[in-house]
């Protein structure tokens, strides 16, 4: 069996529950043409790159799977027709990647996964006046260099 990675892209304009429905119909599929699911993560809500179906956002879901090589194809049909996916893509992973467990708290709400990431951010922001110490020493001392250099004298 060979091991899948499903990315949605779901309208963000519906509700929690039936963002979390389309999740679970998309595992249905999954488990119905012979696959194993792994774990799921939820991105959250992010900015599209360009808008699609007049939307300009979409909860992004990322599902982790083990099946047959016709089990993408049969997915792939059924969520074409799935109205609140804006778009899907099923790649296939290496052989030693792991697929995780799966369980249903691994789909998150979004803000919990911001709160995490609050944090860590901070904590780059107060190392980066650090890094541009040493790139304003170079430059000095670059400058330095070129002064002490002697002036060529043209030859007559």
């Amino acid at each position: 069996m060979a091991k899948y990675e499903l990315t949605m892209v779901v309208n963000a304009k519906i509700d929690d529950e039936a963002r979390i429905a389309v999740v679970k119909r998309a595992k249905d599929y999954i488990e119905r043409f012979g696959g194993t699911v792994g774990a799921t993560e939820e991105w959250g809500k992010k900015r599209l790159a360009y808008e699609i179906q007049k939307m300009h956002e979409g909860y992004y879901y990322f599902t982790k799977f083990e099946s047959g090589t016709d089990t993408p194809n049969e997915l792939e049909q059924n969520m074409r027709i799935m109205d609140n996916v804006l778009r899907y893509l099923i790649i296939r992973l290496e052989d030693d990647a792991e697929i995780g467990e799966p369980n249903e708290t691994d789909v998150k709400p979004a803000a919990a996964e911001e709160a995490e990431e609050a944090p860590a951010e901070e904590a780059e922001e107060t190392e980066a006046p650090a890094e541009e110490a040493p790139a304003e020493e170079a430059a000095e001392e670059a400058s330095e260099k070129e002064e002490a250099a002697p002036e060529e004298v043209p030859a007559e």
